[in-house]
């Protein structure tokens, strides 16, 4: 295996994953830094884009409620200062909010971002967008294109029964660079909509949120460890990036029992799971 490939950083997953079988085009790779949670910094070919920021420090904000633990969220800091966060959020050309729960787009979020930042997100979070200040939406009904970037949004199922209806509509996003994709599923259980995105888009790569966030009463609301699983069988030839533990109060799933998971069904050279400002280099 090519030593440069997928993880840059010098940590325990380095080499975890096998290259694509389809050849990336001769073009710089597309480059994911890790922060918290779903928010990660994106760059694909000169464009930078903030995935789903929650950017409060330790303890800001109010536990999940009806979870079985109470502690504050978040429940680690970002591994980057201050000063370097607004360094980077200076540079971005775009945000993906995939929903606007506040563990995906939180009250610092809004404080820190510019106002006219263009956001890219799901047509039914339009208004609270609007309302909360910014003035440079771009819902996404299907696809669009953003500085040479194909986007296509994906649907999915935010948990089942009455819980899934009160949790709201939820969207996935597949950014496509010169015909090679990256598929950030959002906050789903395994699903219709999740298998039918695998389907149609046949992304690179998959990043998915797990968890298994959970409330005192019903089933998990983001991916179990056997969700993850179904993912990397569904499409043998993607691989798939495991986020959105150890950081909010209702996610029972940890990176620990995951690991454990994916160790036990063979599966460890078919998903990462990064550390908090890990930087995965996706070639």
């Amino acid at each position: 295996m090519n030593r440069r490939t997928f993880l840059q950083s010098a940590s325990a997953l380095s080499g975890i994953l096998t290259i694509p079988s389809r050849a990336w085009a001769k073009k710089s790779p597309m480059k994911i830094h890790f922060l918290r949670h779903a928010t990660f910094l994106l760059e694909a070919d000169g464009v930078t884009l903030l995935i789903d920021p929650m950017l409060s420090p330790k303890d800001a904000m109010d536990p999940v409620a009806n979870a079985a633990t109470t502690n504050r969220i978040p429940m680690v800091d970002l591994p980057i200062n201050e000063a370097s966060l607004k360094d980077k959020l200076a540079k971005i050309d775009a945000v993906i909010v995939t929903h606007t729960h506040r563990d995906h787009w939180d009250a610092r979020a809004k404080e820190l971002l510019a106002k006219d930042i263009s956001l890219i997100c799901q047509p039914s979070d339009k208004d609270a967008l609007t309302t909360a200040g910014f003035t440079n939406l771009l819902p996404v009904e299907d696809t669009i294109e953003f500085k040479g970037l194909k986007i296509h949004r994906t649907g999915g199922q935010h948990g089942t029964g009455e819980i899934g209806q009160k949790m709201g509509k939820v969207s996935g996003f597949v950014i496509e660079q010169n015909g090679h994709r990256l598929y950030v599923a959002g906050d789903t259980i395994w699903c219709d909509e999740v298998a039918d995105a695998l389907k149609k888009h046949a992304p690179d790569f998959i990043v998915v949120n797990a968890g298994a966030a959970q409330f005192l009463q019903g089933g998990p609301i983001t991916m179990s460890g056997d969700d993850v699983a179904t993912v990397c069988g569904a499409l043998p030839s993607a691989k798939v990036i495991a986020v959105h533990m150890d950081t909010v109060n209702h996610c029972l799933l940890k990176r620990t029992d995951l690991r454990r998971i994916l160790e036990e069904k063979n599966l460890t050279k078919r998903c990462a799971i990064p550390k908090d400002g890990e930087v995965l280099s996706l070639i």
